[in-house]
């Protein structure tokens, strides 16, 4: 009987994580480079998307500039780095950065 219980309880708590992620949702992630970084705890990135163009398929490259919270202002201009997308922390951030993925030079 105590194997059981304890079977029981491990599976409880792993359910308990699960809903606690599925609670959270999937959140976008994007590597970019960062062009600003003036701001107080804010920087701009620029992020890179490669799509093929529908009629001629050339592959085009399309920029948008994301503004990401940076709590320790510690990147750079000119690092690579990962953002997730977090809830609205200004009227233009809507990102944060998750870690710096290359220094820059």
């Amino acid at each position: 009987m105590s194997t059981n219980e304890e079977v029981g309880s491990v599976s409880a708590a792993q359910t308990g994580a699960t809903t606690t992620e599925q609670k959270r949702g999937f959140r976008k992630t994007r590597e970019g480079l960062v062009v600003s970084d003036k701001m107080d705890k804010t920087v701009v990135v620029e992020v890179e998307d490669r799509v093929k163009h529908a009629l001629y398929g050339k592959v085009m490259r399309r920029t948008n500039r994301l503004k990401a919270h940076d709590e320790a202002n510690e990147c750079g201009v000119g690092d690579r780095v990962l953002l997730m997308e977090t809830r609205p922390l200004s009227a233009t951030k809507r990102w944060r950065i998750v870690e710096i993925l290359e220094k820059a030079k």
